[in-house]
């Protein structure tokens, strides 16, 4: 248990040293390519969430935010897929979430610096990358090899 734990903290660390660098070394709305016609960095304050959807609402994020890491620590500690990789999953999500949130709180935005330049879509950060990769692997893995229920017993309970 404790190493889902420290892995978040590590998750957390690294993500909050990538937005402090971009902070620090990217002016605001500055754009730097890496790899051209790829991906690049550009510094933005996101005060909403997704694609910036919910900007004029930072204190409910940010309480939404605070929730949602309490219950992704819960759900950690109660392994309730009772799997390994669920568990990573949980915690790769955790991390995420208290990326995020550790920003709203200090900065009431949140750093943005990742832009995916072959397709038109929102800057994000490592917290988000965190995020989609974990809902998404935890969504595959409860579709289809969850199998700490027998199918029967949940149709009969639904």
């Amino acid at each position: 248990m404790f190493y889902y734990y420290l892995a978040a903290a590590l998750l957390v660390a690294a993500d909050q040293a990538a937005k402090l660098l971009t902070r620090q070394c990217i002016a605001l709305g500055e754009h730097v390519t890496l790899i051209p016609h790829v991906v690049g960095l550009t510094y933005v304050q996101n005060t909403g969430m997704a694609f910036s959807s919910l900007s004029s609402y930072t204190l409910l994020l940010t309480v939404v935010s605070l929730v949602a890491s309490v219950l992704l620590a819960m759900a950690v500690w109660k392994d309730p897929f009772h799997s390994k990789f669920a568990s990573w999953m949980l915690t790769l999500i955790l991390a995420g979430a208290v990326g995020n949130l550790i920003d709203r709180a200090v900065f009431g935005f949140v750093t943005d610096m990742i832009e995916v330049l072959f397709v038109n879509f929102a800057v994000f950060n490592v917290a988000d990358s965190f995020i989609c990769v974990g809902v998404a692997l935890l969504l595959l893995y409860a579709l289809f090899f969850d199998r700490s229920e027998d199918k029967t017993d949940r149709a009969e309970k639904g």
